[in-house]
């Protein structure tokens, strides 16, 4: 997975995460754990403020 792949890293997160509410998630944590998927593979530091709050939207629209 490359960091354009919100919808990907979204459904990732939220099976990795069931319990955390993603509304709540800090950018550096939403960060580490995206890099930490075990299917990323991306530069990590092209992962700005941009692609985490479209990630982070993403993960709260699959946890609704």
């Amino acid at each position: 997975m490359k960091w354009t792949d919100v919808n990907d890293i979204a459904i990732e997160l939220a099976d990795a995460h069931p319990d955390v509410d993603p509304k709540t998630v800090r950018f550096v944590d939403l960060h580490n754990w995206v890099v930490e998927l075990p299917d990323f593979d991306d530069d990590h530091a092209r992962g700005g403020e941009r692609v985490l709050e479209a990630i982070q939207q993403a993960w709260i629209d699959e946890a609704e």
